[in-house]
């Protein structure tokens, strides 16, 4: 039986740890040939080309792309999964905060994507997603600067699939909640009472739990696979049902 995504060559950015590791495998497991993108990649699995670049720099985007096209002659998929988190309210970073969260969450999408973007044209399967979040659609205490980043995510994956469908390339968003990642890991770390938080974060998810990395990559490679292509513009939330559910309290 011929995998989905045999013959084709995918670009996971972040892809060297946490969700990114998870997408990165789950392509792979599809028949995708899999070039990670990540300020460190020396932790992507051996059978992934690796390639160090901060999405932050658009020189570095521009060489790692391009180095990825060279290897492997084109570019079907681009997933934009680096990004970085934001604690505090809305006085609790200063501008130059701001600004590094957002070129990295927001912009580096649009490095990423525009550098890949002549090899997506000439794809005959182009797919693009986004890592947005649960903090784009509903209002979580303490993660002002980070709910800006990912809300400019998910309007600008809409405004990409507009611009790029007649192109041929769908555009869509994961939304994952509260997933299990050495990010959520560090924090709970720094907490003082990593055991009283973690039973916060899972209790605040109807479903009881943190999302798993691959519930997200799941989604990822729907949105990306050909069985998706009538699928362009929108975004699947992976959150335990945050999003959507309002149940009452188990016992009532």
């Amino acid at each position: 039986m011929t995998a989905q995504l045999d013959g084709l060559v995918a670009i996971v950015t972040g892809g060297a740890s946490g969700i990114g590791a998870a997408i990165a495998r789950a392509l792979a497991d599809e028949g995708a040939q899999v070039a990670v993108l990540d300020r460190d990649p020396s932790g992507a699995e051996e059978r992934f080309a690796a390639f160090a670049a901060d999405v932050s720099s658009r020189a570095e985007v521009d060489a790692a792309v391009a180095a990825v096209a060279e290897r492997f002659g084109r570019i079907d998929i681009v997933v934009n999964n680096a990004g970085i988190g934001a604690q505090g309210d809305i006085a609790a970073n200063d501008d130059d905060e701001w600004a590094r969260v957002l070129s990295i969450n927001v912009t580096g999408i649009a490095r990423v994507t525009s550098a890949a973007l002549p090899w997506l044209r000439q794809s005959p399967a182009a797919a693009v997603c986004n890592t947005s979040s649960i903090a784009a659609t509903a209002g979580l205490p303490q993660r002002a600067l980070y709910s800006a980043s990912k809300g400019a995510v998910l309007s600008m994956t809409r405004a990409m699939a507009a611009d790029h469908l007649r192109e041929g390339i769908r555009v869509n968003a994961v939304n994952p909640g509260t997933a299990d990642t050495p990010w959520i890991g560090r924090l709970l770390d720094s907490a003082p009472d990593p055991a009283a938080e973690r039973a916060a974060l899972e209790a605040r998810q109807p479903h009881g739990r943190l999302v798993s990395p691959e519930e997200v990559a799941g989604a990822v490679l729907y949105l990306v696979s050909p069985q998706s292509g009538s699928t362009t513009g929108t975004y699947i939330e992976v959150d335990g049902g945050m999003a959507a559910l309002r149940l009452r309290p188990a016992g009532s």
